[in-house]
């Protein structure tokens, strides 16, 4: 990672190829993007639905109100072709304990197997580190193969705790210590 830098609250960070940053209205239609290509064993909730929902145009206002903060998924952008491949960053989900928040990624599917989700997760853990994080977790479909390499990858381990689900499939849950 080459750093991070903070700009009032707003949260940038570089590796060689990617930067890490918050996203800008203009790229909802890659967020869009991003829910249509998701797997159909993810839950109703996190795809769109039947109405088409969410729209570009929810897409675009949640965008425009969302805060910028030190948590939170930042758009991963590719330096050299400067654009928006997906998204990475800490996620205060509820699900884990006090003070431990949840590494999340999403890429793209056609930028897959580029190892871009790997350096993107690397740089969020790096920026973790140096603001005092003492450990992070992460949950995964156990499914997810893909996804599973990349956190073994980045250093976490699968723990005890699963969430079953008997139409989804069961979620794991990953910790890595800082």
């Amino acid at each position: 990672m080459s750093g991070g830098v903070t700009s009032g609250r707003e949260l940038v960070l570089e590796t060689d190829r990617l930067l890490l940053r918050p996203w800008r209205v203009a790229e909802a239609a890659v967020k869009r993007e991003l829910w249509t290509e998701r797997d159909p064993r993810v839950p109703p909730h996190r795809r769109i639905d039947a109405s088409g929902r969410p729209t570009l145009a929810e897409l675009e206002e949640s965008i425009r109100t969302d805060q910028p903060s030190s948590i939170g998924l930042l758009a991963v952008e590719r330096k050299a072709e400067r654009d928006v491949i997906g998204c990475c960053g800490l996620v205060d989900s509820g699900r884990g304990a006090e003070g431990e928040p949840e590494l999340a990624f999403e890429l793209l599917r056609r930028v897959w197997s580029q190892g871009y989700a790997t350096e993107a997760s690397s740089a969020v853990l790096d920026w973790a580190r140096t603001s005092g994080y003492e450990r992070l977790w992460a949950t995964v479909w156990d499914w997810n193969t893909a996804s599973r390499r990349v956190l073994a990858k980045v250093g976490f381990t699968e723990t005890e705790r699963k969430e079953v689900d008997p139409v989804y499939g069961t979620t794991l849950f990953t910790t890595r210590r800082l």
